[in-house]
């Protein structure tokens, strides 16, 4: 027993691998203190632009944060003015083309993994949303607290009111977070939610100044750092279990419906 023991310990204190992952994405910056793990989304250095480069990218890197037990906390944040984009008018979406099944495998593939693998960090996700989040709003949303700069707002441009099935996601996480009926109408007909909207109806925890936003995060991350790392690991883990589970049961069915809809046909 003490040599399994010891064993278990010297796997526990296995070196990080931050340095193999941290430079490796282009829509992603990196940097760790004291365990707390900032994640900074952006297209050359100005707000994310949605891509799937991006999300590949998304996919690779929350696998390679989950696996590195040196992350305590995760920060998720964006770059200037906005979180997410671009904003697409309605009826059009320039990045939608028609897809054959051996194009859209492997946006398919990440798509099954990319959530999955977000909630499967076992470190405690505040997300800090400076501004318009307005493709794949998703992800900073299921974070474990969720703050948002006062600018902010949140809206579905990616999917149906730009021709497309929102399978990938969205179809469970805004239904569940925002009720069955309110989050069907903010899918089907674009709805925008501004931040005091969003934080009345339990979208959002704290609204803040963008100034404010990073320094109330880190404060909330250092406040989480005082209880034991298997208490925040695990309290992490039960509590994003439903979610997860929702997520086995129905993010592969509507990723398979959305692709459907864009194949091509003779």
């Amino acid at each position: 027993m003490a040599d399994h023991a010891t064993a278990m310990s010297q796997v526990d204190r296995a070196p990080s691998n931050f340095p193999a992952y941290k430079d490796r994405y282009k829509n992603i910056r990196m940097d760790r203190t004291d365990g707390i793990l900032e994640v900074r989304f952006h297209t050359d250095d100005g707000p994310l632009q949605w891509s799937l480069q991006a999300h590949a990218e998304f996919e690779d890197a929350f696998l390679e944060i989950g696996r590195d037990r040196e992350n305590d906390v995760v920060i998720l944040t964006g770059t200037g003015d906005a979180f997410s984009g671009p904003a697409i008018e309605p009826g059009k979406h320039p990045n939608r083309r028609t897809m054959t099944p051996e194009s859209y495998d492997p946006i398919q593939w990440e798509g099954k993994q990319l959530l999955p693998n977000l909630l499967s960090i076992e470190a405690p996700v505040i997300a800090a949303i400076n501004g318009p989040a307005v493709r794949h709003a998703e992800i900073p949303l299921v974070s474990d607290v969720v703050l948002a700069s006062e600018d902010t707002y949140f809206q579905d441009t990616a999917h149906f009111p730009g021709g497309m099935v929102p399978g990938d996601g969205m179809h469970i996480v805004m239904p569940l977070l925002m009720g069955p009926t309110r989050g069907r109408y903010f899918l089907f007909t674009g709805q925008r939610i501004g931040a005091a909207e969003a934080r009345d109806i339990g979208l959002v925890n704290e609204v803040l100044t963008r100034d404010e936003l990073l320094p109330r995060a880190r404060e909330l991350a250092r406040l989480l750092l005082q209880q034991p790392r298997l208490v925040r690991r695990y309290s992490r883990t039960v509590l994003t279990e439903e979610l997860r589970q929702r997520l086995h049961g129905l993010l592969g069915y509507g990723l398979a419906l959305e692709g459907l809809a864009r194949m091509k046909t003779s």
